[in-house]
C-alpha cells in the first residue's frame, strides 16, 4: 500500500537548516512541517519565522507552514503572509502539550473549545481560500475532546486532520493510545494522519499494519534522533549504511556550522547543539554516557573534540 512520510514539526529543532541537511544527507521525508507562527501581543512575524519560511531557504523540499493562536484576526494574518510568500496551504496546531501553552487555551488546550475552532474556522474559509490542515492530539484531559470536535471539522473542507495519539496532559510521557486513534479512524470524514513514537522501522511496520486504511505517517522525535529512519523505512531494512557514522559526522558538521554563524556567542551554540544530542544520542551504544560528554563540552574546542572521539566510539562498535 503506498504512502508518505511527513516531518511533524518541533519548535527549536526542524527550522530549515535542520530540514535541508536532512534531506541532503538521507532524505526519505516527503513533507516537511515549519514550527509554528506564534504571536506575543503584536502581530508582527518574527525574523525568525521569517528566514523559515523564505521560499529561497526552502528551495529543494515541500514545507507547509503552521500557525499556534486562538485569535482569528491572528490566524486570518498568518493566512495573508503566508500566501504572500508563494505557500497555499497553512496548518493550524491543536496538538501542543506544553502548560504555558495550553494554559493560554492554544494547542492541545484549544481542542475542548469547539465553538472557538468553528469561529476561526468559518472567518478564515469565507474570507480567503487557503488550503486549512489540522495537527492535533486526542484531546487535553480526555480522548473525547477530539471526537467531540469532529462534527464541527467536518463543516469544512480540510486536507486532512493528523493525530498525535496521547493526550495533551502526558507531554511525551507514557504510551500512545491506540484504541482512541482507532475510534478516530472509525468515525473521521476527513483524511487522517498518525503521529506518535514512529522511532524504528519495527514500529512503522507495526503501525501500518494496525491501521491499514492511514497512508500518512508523521515521524516527530524519532526523526532527530534518527535522521536515517525515513529512508531506512523506504528501503525496508534495518541496515545502516556502512558509513553510517560518516554521514552523520558531515550533516552534524553542516548544521554546526550553519547554527554557529547565526547565533552569537559560545552559549548559544552550545545549548543549540545540546538540545540535538539529547535526541541524537538515542541512536548511540551509550546514550546517557554520550550525553554526558556533550553536556561536559564546555568550550567549541572540547566539544568539537567530544563529538569527534564520539563518533569514532560509535564506528569502532559498529565493527564488533
Amino acid at each position: 500500500m503506498p504512502y508518505t512520510l511527513l516531518s511533524s514539526p518541533l519548535q527549536g529543532f526542524t527550522d530549515a537548516t535542520f530540514r535541508n541537511a536532512q534531506q541532503k544527507f538521507f532524505g526519505g521525508i516527503d513533507t516537511y512541517y515549519a514550527p509554528y507562527i506564534r504571536f506575543n501581543r503584536k502581530m508582527i512575524i518574527k525574523g525568525s519565522y521569517q528566514r523559515d519560511l523564505n521560499p529561497e531557504a526552502n528551495t529543494t523540499l515541500e514545507l507547509i507552514p503552521q500557525v499556534m493562536t486562538a485569535d482569528v484576526d491572528h490566524f486570518i494574518f498568518v493566512i495573508k503572509y503566508i500566501q504572500s510568500l508563494g505557500y497555499t496551504e497553512l496548518n493550524w496546531n491543536l496538538g501542543c502539550p506544553y502548560p504555558m501553552v495550553t494554559n493560554s487555551g492554544m494547542g492541545s488546550g484549544l481542542i475542548c473549545n469547539t465553538e472557538k475552532i468553528d469561529h476561526i474556522l468559518d472567518r478564515a474559509h469565507s474570507e480567503t481560500d487557503v488550503t486549512i490542515s489540522m495537527k492535533m492530539r486526542l484531546g487535553y484531559e480526555n480522548s473525547n475532546e477530539i471526537l467531540d470536535s469532529f462534527p464541527v471539522l467536518e463543516k469544512y473542507p480540510l486536507k486532512n486532520v493528523a493525530i498525535h495519539a496521547r493526550l495533551g496532559k502526558q507531554l511525551y510521557k507514557g504510551g500512545v493510545d491506540l484504541e482512541a486513534f482507532q475510534k478516530c479512524v472509525d468515525v473521521a470524514k476527513h483524511t487522517l494522519y498518525y503521529n506518535g513514537d514512529i522511532t524504528t522501522v519495527a514500529q512503522f511496520k507495526a503501525m501500518q499494519e494496525r491501521f491499514p486504511s492511514i497512508e500518512h505517517f508523521m515521524i516527530g522525535r524519532g526523526l532527530i534522533a534518527d535522521p536515517f529512519l525515513p529512508s531506512m523505512i523506504r528501503a525496508n531494512t534495518t541496515e545502516y549504511p556502512a558509513d553510517r557514522w560518516n554521514i552523520f559526522r558531515e550533516f552534524h558538521d553542516t548544521i554546526y556550522q550553519q547554527y554557529d554563524a547565526m547565533l552569537s556567542g559560545p552559549t548559544p551554540i552550545k545549548m543549540k547543539m545540546l538540545g540535538f544530542w539529547e535526541f541524537f544520542s538515542q541512536s548511540t551504544h551509550n546514550p546517557q554516557k554520550v550525553y554526558k560528554a556533550i553536556k561536559k563540552a564546555g568550550n567549541p574546542f572540547k566539544y568539537k573534540q567530544a563529538v569527534g572521539e564520539i563518533i569514532a566510539a560509535q564506528k569502532r562498535n559498529s565493527i564488533r
